[in-house]
């Protein structure tokens, strides 16, 4: 059976950083699009960053432009959310996300039971 298992969150000052882990068990690491997604209380789910197995094509929302980088070790199954110049509005549960097809991500098709990062000022 898939599984995604996250890791990597914790409790930081602004300005800190962190670097999020997913592991994808089971999981035929192609034609696949990978992200992570988070979700802050009252809000809805929002995706955060993508990137595309073969091709390593990426994608971001604007908010973390230039702060946040998504990256894959292939081998490994694993994606990565590295994490800069963290902001209290990125404080969060974070869930990586995987499509079986190319990206954009259209449909998720697992989900990671999540690891919550927290920000303060």
């Amino acid at each position: 059976q898939v599984q995604l298992v996250e890791s990597g969150g914790g409790s930081v000052q602004a300005g800190g950083s962190l670097k999020l882990s997913c592991a994808a068990l089971r999981y035929t690491y192609k034609n696949a699009c990978m992200g992570w997604f988070r979700q802050a209380p009252g809000k809805s789910r929002e995706a955060v960053a993508t990137i595309y197995s073969d091709s390593g094509s990426t994608w971001y929302v604007d908010s973390v432009k230039g702060r946040f980088t998504i990256s894959q070790d292939n081998a490994r199954n694993t994606v990565y959310l590295q994490m800069n110049s963290l902001k209290p509005e990125d404080t969060a549960m974070y869930y990586c996300a995987a499509d079986r097809g190319p990206c954009p991500m259209e449909r998720v098709d697992y989900w990671g039971q999540g690891t919550q990062v927290t920000v303060s000022s």
